[in-house]
């Protein structure tokens, strides 16, 4: 490998850490690693940055914001100058978020998405078993198919009793 190349490996790393610690600001335990935002990261010789980020939904109202994060993040790990690519195509899914990231989810309270957003159940009327991720138990009721943002319903245990969110499958 050669010394260009081998630094180049070793800045692109310095990146990918710095990502690591950009978190969604609507579910502060998740980075934007975590949820599989970040499509494409490349450096070049001058050692400015193109990322592409693919944000959960076309509208979702963080979506700027963490563009302006991720932009700071890199700028502050070294990058000369960032440059933010919206990549829509193809568009993003719940199956792009980590186990790492769905287990983030569940400690923090939200019970993250079940299956391969290949399962058509809820097109069908079918909501899925969420379980409760305080608890465990799988006797749980949809009661808002909103939660706390458009990403997430809101459910509510029966055996504790306490309310949460899911992460629905996109």
């Amino acid at each position: 490998m050669s010394k260009q190349a081998h630094n180049e490996n070793e800045d692109t790393a310095k990146y990918w850490r710095a990502l690591e610690a950009v978190l969604d600001p609507e579910v502060p335990v998740l980075s934007v690693l975590d949820l599989g935002l970040v499509r494409d990261l490349k450096l070049s010789d001058g050692g400015a940055l193109e990322v592409a980020l693919t944000p959960t939904y076309t509208g979702c109202p963080a979506t700027k914001l963490i563009e302006d994060n991720v932009r700071e993040a890199l700028l502050m790990a070294g990058a000369s100058k960032v440059t933010i690519k919206t990549q829509l195509s193809p568009p993003w899914t719940t199956d792009w978020m980590s186990d790492e990231g769905k287990d983030k989810l569940r400690a923090y309270g939200i019970s993250p998405p079940l299956h391969s957003s290949t399962s058509k159940a809820s097109i069908m009327g079918i909501d899925p078993t969420i379980a409760c991720p305080q608890c465990g138990s799988e006797k749980t009721v949809k009661v808002s198919e909103f939660g706390s943002t458009a990403c997430k319903a809101l459910y509510k245990c029966e055996s504790c009793l306490e309310p949460f969110d899911y992460f629905k499958c996109i």
